[in-house]
């Protein structure tokens, strides 16, 4: 199972908490946005619309002139005059002055900058409000057409568009310019439609314009006429309804186009909104939220940080302290930080440690001294038993004259008391300790003649540090339990080998031996305190290599295959001198 620091739980809560908060957020922007662009485009719709009806009414206006004048009776009897001559009389030059007069009071009934024209089929005649002249039929090529005609102007740089409405008497003439006895004709240019485009855009509109495939464009005075241009390159008015607005992107920016067709006159009214300006305020408040949000989480992330750092780090270290404090590691040590509890907590955790590494390393070395003071005393109460046999024996000898017999014992006995008596090392090499040991065999051969024995110790061993007077507790033993209390028995083996890392040294006889209860009960006196009834040598020998080498360091026993006892000390990192 994965588990989790206190810093990372806390920056998981911290987003799980904040991820409802964005989403919710994100959700309600959402909505927001799609009303807001929802109710813009149909105001922008209605607005185009209610000002193409105001387009469109004026044109309907201006269209009804003719037919209003071609009921006119002044019309309608000059229709019937016919022109004797070239110059017209007095009465009919009245008679023109009239319809002048009605055509220019018409003409400025509207604002719209406009021109009325009589065009008469018996007279020749075309009246204006300040002309009157002869015409020619090509003047009339449109007229046959049914419909608000437009032709495109240039003059100079400037181009415009104007849109021409014929009307004929009689209605029912098919052929206007053949059959027709009085034509009207309305002419107004696109100046008045830019007129009332300026006064749109004005309002508050971003750069309408009118559009007709295949005609051209009508542009306001300050239209933005290569944006508008790119617009129209990707609409397709194939599509498009009489009322239609769809989402366009040029380059970076996307436009809300809005059109508007009219029934009169054919010309699609378009519109178009950046909806990157519309929206900026939206997005602004977006950026605000998440920047917020952001800094909102890096504060948090900050705060869960120094959390962390000031109470999961400290009592991380110090439950780590306390766990190498209990496997005996007493080095530990913790590193106050800053001034605040912990600190003063791992202050008093190190001075615990001190003092109770000094109590351990006091108790230690009181056990090591009382250990060391068992040993001397055991030496001092073995010593002097041993000492007056050997000279027992070098009295019997020299009694009997044998005085090579009482140079050896001499000689070796002199051996064993200066390594026991000048012992000031803790450890000594092998090869010291089994000349020692060597020199016991061969006093204690001279006491028993039948005493043999064999010294197996590899030579790379003779090297190794160990414990002093470690193996003669353990050849003394095979010597007075097994040799002496057996006269078949006489021979002893010391043997030294490695095994899974440690040395083991063996001492082995074949003497009388133990039964398997008296080498369980050998082997629990061992781990025992020692007392009246506890054999001195092999319980020190045990107790000195497991305080000096630890748990794996130890002394035991087994049956020998000579026939006696095998016993066996065992020592763990031993060291080369």
């Amino acid at each position: 199972m994965v588990r989790y620091h206190l810093f990372t739980k806390m920056v998981l809560l911290i987003v799980i908490m904040l991820i409802p908060v964005v989403l919710l957020y994100s959700y309600s922007n959402k909505m927001t946005t799609n009303v807001v662009v929802s109710e813009l485009n149909r105001s922008s719709s209605n607005q185009l619309a209610f000002f193409q009806s105001q387009v469109n009414t004026s044109i309907e206006e201006l269209s009804s002139w003719p037919i209003i004048l071609i009921h006119d009776p002044d019309i309608e009897s000059f229709e019937q005059q016919d022109l004797e001559s070239e110059y017209l009389n007095l009465d009919l030059i009245n008679h023109v002055k009239r319809i002048q007069n009605k055509l220019s009071i018409q003409e400025s009934s509207s604002n719209w900058r406009s021109s009325l024209s009589l065009y008469s089929a018996s007279m020749k005649r075309m009246i204006t409000e300040n002309d009157s002249r002869t015409y020619d039929n090509k003047e009339l090529d449109n007229a046959n057409l049914p419909g608000w005609q437009v032709k495109k102007v240039t003059t100079g740089n400037e181009e415009r568009y104007l849109f021409s409405w014929y009307t004929a008497s009689p209605y029912s003439a098919r052929d206007v310019v053949e059959n027709a006895r009085s034509i009207i004709k309305l002419e107004f240019d696109s100046t008045n439609i830019q007129d009332m485009l300026d006064k749109f855009k004005s309002n508050g509109r971003r750069d309408p314009f009118y559009y007709i495939p295949g005609t051209g464009t009508i542009y306001n005075r300050t239209a933005d006429i290569d944006r508008s241009t790119e617009l129209l390159k990707q609409l397709d008015f194939t599509e498009i309804k009489d009322v239609d607005y769809r989402t366009i992107e040029l380059g970076k920016e996307v436009y809300s186009v809005h059109t508007v067709m009219s029934p009169i006159t054919g010309w699609y009214l378009i519109d178009y909104i950046p909806l990157t300006d519309v929206l900026a305020p939206i997005k602004n408040s977006n950026r605000l939220f998440y920047g917020a949000v952001a800094c909102l989480l890096f504060m948090s992330f900050l705060a869960a940080y120094l959390l962390y750092v000031q109470v999961q780090v400290p009592v991380r270290d110090l439950m780590h302290g306390f766990q190498r404090l209990k496997i005996g590691d007493y080095s530990v040590r913790l590193e106050p930080k800053g001034r605040n509890e912990f600190s003063f907590l791992s202050e008093r955790f190190n001075s615990m440690v001190i003092q109770i590494q000094e109590l351990f390393e006091h108790v230690y070395l009181e056990q090591i001294q009382v250990r060391e003071a068992r040993l001397k005393q055991l030496q001092s109460q073995i010593n002097p038993h041993f000492f007056y046999n050997c000279f027992s024996y070098i009295t019997s000898m020299a009694k009997l004259g044998k005085t090579d017999a009482v140079v050896a014992m001499s000689h070796n006995l002199s051996r064993y008391y200066r390594y026991t008596t000048r012992q000031e090392k803790d450890l000594v090499p092998m090869k010291e300790e089994i000349a020692f040991v060597i020199s016991y065999l061969k006093i204690q051969k001279m006491r028993m003649s039948r005493l043999d024995y064999v010294m197996e110790i590899p030579e790379e061993m003779m090297e190794l540090l160990v414990p002093p007077l470690v193996l003669q507790p353990l050849i003394e033993n095979a010597v007075i339990h097994g040799i002496e209390r057996s006269a078949d028995a006489s021979f002893i083996r010391v043997s030294g080998f490695e095994d899974e890392g440690r040395l083991c040294l063996q001492v082995e006889d074949d003497g009388l031996g133990m039964n398997e209860e008296a080498m369980r009960l050998l082997q629990d006196q061992l781990t025992r305190p020692m007392d009246e009834h506890s054999g001195c040598g092999l319980w020190n020998v045990n107790q000195r290599v497991q305080l000096r080498y630890g748990e794996r360091s130890y002394l035991t026993f087994g049956r020998s295959p000579m026939g006696g006892l095998k016993a066996t000390i065992y020592i763990d990192n031993i060291k080369k001198g």
